[in-house]
């Protein structure tokens, strides 16, 4: 605003550095003292430029492991790293997507079975996208509330509290998909140098969402058990975070094995963490996707009070057949929530209107789907682990939910080449383990949300690419 007492004097013009030191509120006046000194930079920047080169002293200060990681990823040919528009080192060390790595290698081909991406192979039911067109035609193409409009959040609560402990719509936050939820969770309780425990192998964006903001994860593997189901050693997991860790982070039902955590595994989780006052952040993406007949899997909000540090992440991607909508929440201690709203203005300000009066008819018209789509899943998965295990040097787990089977091949330790090859050769298309971490080489994830009839072509495609090899 102009204030009072007429105009204010206009501003002579200041280059980007002046304009820099002025925004972080420091005011430069004219003095005798900045007077002199400029002339004095006025006579000495002349005679400098005079003198031989002086050696840069970040090039000669001994590097840290994240410089370094920055540094090799660099091309060998480019200028000094002090000229070059570098990004920080840690996210210069980041490792791309491997999954993407293998699914741009059949790109340009049709003859490709896909099956690397977590996604449902049916378009969104046509009454979602109906809601969402009629959202449209009435004009919902406006900025909203940054926690989410009022019905979805209603709507939300009363679908989490119909199966859970019950659950306010104030503690219900709408984000722009389940991976934004998981970033504005990270960015709200993580610190750098905060230490994050995570159940692995696990989906890459996971781990590398604490990384980013300068975190460190340590990871608790889980084992495959002689009866063919992926396994945690929960002892482990509690002296893996001891009393230092900031949060630990757990995806279940789990990507890439279908491990599920039980309800007793949970319990000892939270009261442990209770006890130390470590955050839980709990990935329920897949929470519908489970085959032993119960509506859900296990859940933290089963379990947790409104106060405890307990973050849940999900998605409408998944159960809703939504991938593409971007769209899922948070349930939060109460204490957070207008945290959250300020860390959404700064990311994305809100979810679009009408994908989120889309979500609305989803939780209200929905549950048919999702049971008809769970149902035809668990038939599917079914189907698949039956002709893995009739392939000679195939191992698979038998994944309790989500909707991946991860098997290793006796013989193939490289799964990133393994998953290339089979691309090339077979055409056919899987995640390689090592997206997951170290604990998935030798592994791949196979999505098995496809017709029965193409998984037994792709199983024929593979059986007779091994009898190659």
């Amino acid at each position: 605003m102009r204030p009072r007492g007429g105009s204010p004097k206009p501003r002579a013009a200041c280059p980007e550095p002046c304009q820099s030191s002025m925004s972080s509120g420091a005011i430069v006046q004219n003095s005798p003292e900045l007077t002199a000194f400029t002339h004095a930079i006025i006579f000495v920047f002349p005679v400098l430029a005079m003198l031989p080169p002086v050696p840069s002293i970040a090039a000669a200060a001994p590097a840290t492991s994240d410089a370094a990681a920055a540094a090799a990823a660099a091309p060998t040919d480019a200028a000094p790293t002090d000229a070059v528009p570098w990004p920080r080192p840690a996210i210069a060390a980041l490792t791309a997507s491997q999954i993407r790595e293998v699914a741009n290698a059949a790109i340009g081909r049709d003859d490709v079975l896909p099956f690397w991406f977590g996604e449902p192979d049916v378009v969104t039911p046509a009454f979602i996208r109906a809601a969402a067109k009629a959202a449209l035609d009435a004009g919902d193409t406006f900025y909203h509330h940054n926690l989410g409009i009022a019905p979805l959040r209603d709507a939300l609560a009363t679908y989490l509290s119909r199966s859970h402990l019950p659950v306010a719509s104030e503690r219900v936050v709408v984000t722009s998909s389940g991976v934004n939820a998981l970033m504005l969770a990270a960015q709200a309780i993580l610190s750098p140098g905060d230490r994050v425990v995570a159940v692995v192998p696990l989906w890459p964006n996971i781990t590398q969402i604490p990384r980013i903001l300068g975190a460190e994860v340590t990871r608790v593997p889980l084992t495959l058990a002689a009866d063919g189901r992926w396994t945690l050693d929960t002892a482990q997991l509690l002296a893996a975070i001891g009393t230092d860790a900031r949060a630990v982070i757990v995806n279940s039902p789990n990507n890439p094995t279908g491990w599920t955590m039980s309800g007793e595994a949970m319990a000892a989780l939270l009261a442990h963490c209770r006890r130390h006052g470590i955050w839980v952040v709990s990935d329920e993406a897949y929470e519908r996707l489970v085959f032993d007949g119960s509506l859900q899997a296990p859940s933290m909000l089963d379990l947790a009070g409104p106060d405890d540090r307990l973050i849940v992440a999900n998605t409408f991607s998944k159960a809703w057949q939504m991938t593409g909508w971007r769209l899922g929440w948070l349930v939060l201690p109460p204490a957070l929530v207008p945290e959250l709203a300020k860390l959404i203005e700064f990311n994305t300000s809100c979810a679009p209107g009408f994908i989120q009066q889309a979500a609305v008819t989803a939780l209200r018209d929905g549950e048919p789907v999702v049971r008809a789509f769970v149902t035809e899943l668990g038939r599917r998965r079914d189907a698949l682990l039956a002709g893995l295990q009739r392939i000679d040097r195939i191992s698979v787990g038998r994944p309790d939910g989500a909707m991946y089977a991860f098997f290793s091949i006796d013989g193939e330790p490289d799964s990133l080449a393994l998953a290339k090859a089979l691309v090339r050769d077979a055409g056919i298309g899987l995640a390689p383990g090592i997206a997951f971490g170290d604990e998935g080489e030798g592994f791949l994830r196979w999505c098995f949300a496809r017709p029965v009839a193409v998984l037994e072509e792709a199983l024929g495609r593979l059986e007779a690419h091994l009898a190659r090899r």
